[in-house]
């Protein structure tokens, strides 16, 4: 009987950490934060502050899940064990792939707004040969596409810490501009910063794909809740900050016209051309599909040595311990969806997507505390916790569904 491949378990907290900044970081602020200022103008900051808060229960949810159940192809597994429904299980799983290739397109679409920068890409085939690079990469080997993701994550803080230096005095002025950027009771505004909110929650997912490399993890009860929970943290307070530069800093109108929001923050502070953090955005924004692909294919491997989609989803190349197939798969997904869609549809419906896994996942870790609240070995927080990271999902979800007859 021919050996199977399996994956290799390689992937330490500082890996599996800045595996998620990387994807976190890249698939937000370096791409959206124009958009949001669109809807919400000078209250983006609270946009994304309401974004983290609804991100950090769910992400604490999923700490506690990754300790209990550390499996590829996490939601799937979480659900399965919280109520043994096959078909909702799979469908779960296959939302989160279409989260994820829906991101990455998002992200690659991103990459050719920092491109024009520097010249007049063509759209089509910029987005073909970057897609055709990410694919080869993430067949090479886990270790080889995290080490180079967590290179070009320390490029994104970079590019981040330097806005947030040029822009240090209107930071300094924060205090004095309150009454600019405290939002009034007029329900129109909240509106805004809501449905900014549902736009920048896409900035910090994320953190749930890193639950689908478990089985890649060294001690992944212990390494997977503290990578996850860093990574949101970090991401929370930068883009915040970042935020918080881009409203004092530079007009909305030119902000929200954008397709590279960062470096024309970067111009406006310096007067110079904003070749540096162009720069840095590439790396940023390609960093993040790189990771949702990596992600994605990971999740499909899950399904198949489950049982739940065919079987060549789940084989893994002998020399680099990688699921060709599924790779292969996403980049082809990702591929199709980057030529045929704009990037705030893209990132709208990667968002309404992952809320609605995000309500279920909340669901299944408070069936499962019913049946075990306190596993050995695994930090269990309050019931509280996915109580609520339920209701903010589901709160969201009927936001984006009602907003068109409330506008």
């Amino acid at each position: 009987m021919k050996h199977k491949a399996s994956l290799k378990r390689s992937l330490s907290l500082s890996l599996l950490t800045f595996y998620g900044l990387g994807n976190i970081l890249g698939a937000g602020i370096y791409v959206l934060v124009g958009k949001v200022v669109a809807v919400a103008g000078m209250y983006a900051p609270f946009s994304f502050l309401l974004a983290s808060m609804l991100a950090a229960f769910s992400a604490i949810s999923y700490a506690e899940l990754s300790a209990r159940h550390p499996f590829s192809a996490g939601e799937s597994v979480y659900l399965q064990e919280a109520f043994g429904l096959r078909a909702l299980s799979l469908g779960v799983g296959l939302l989160i792939v279409l989260a994820g290739v829906l991101s990455s397109a998002a992200i690659v679409q991103g990459f050719v707004g920092y491109v024009n920068v520097f010249y007049p890409a063509t759209r089509e085939w910029t987005i073909i040969i970057v897609v055709t690079a990410l694919c080869t990469l993430a067949i090479w080997g886990i270790v080889e596409s995290v080490r180079v993701a967590a290179l070009l994550t320390v490029l994104e803080l970079l590019g981040l810490f330097l806005i947030l230096w040029i822009g240090r005095s209107d930071l300094m002025t924060v205090p004095a501009r309150l009454p600019e950027l405290l939002p009034q009771g007029d329900s129109f505004l909240w509106i805004g910063i809501f449905w900014g909110g549902l736009l920048a929650f896409y900035a910090y997912i994320g953190f749930e794909d890193m639950v689908n490399v478990a089985e890649e993890v060294n001690k992944p009860q212990k390494t997977l809740p503290k990578a996850i929970l860093i990574a949101l943290v970090v991401s929370a307070l930068l883009y915040f900050l970042v935020a918080l530069v881009a409203v004092l800093g530079a007009p909305a109108e030119e902000l929200a016209a954008s397709d590279a929001p960062l470096a024309l923050i970067y111009q406006h502070y310096t007067g110079k051309e904003p070749l540096l953090i162009s720069a840095i955005g590439l790396f940023a924004v390609i960093n993040g599909a790189l990771v949702q692909i990596i992600m994605v294919s990971r999740l499909l491997y899950g399904l198949s040595r489950k049982g739940w989609l065919p079987q060549c989803f789940g084989d893994v190349h002998m020399r680099t311990r990688t699921p060709v197939v599924s790779t292969l798969f996403a980049a082809v997904a990702v591929l199709v969806l980057a030529l045929s869609f704009d990037i705030s549809s893209l990132a709208e419906n990667t968002s309404f997507v992952i809320l609605i896994v995000f309500v279920l996942v909340n669901a299944a870790l408070i069936a499962i505390k019913q049946r075990q609240p306190a596993p050995e070995g695994v930090y269990v927080y309050p019931v509280f916790i996915p109580v609520m990271g339920l209701l903010t999902a589901l709160g969201f979800v009927i936001f984006k569904l009602v907003k068109p007859y409330i506008t």
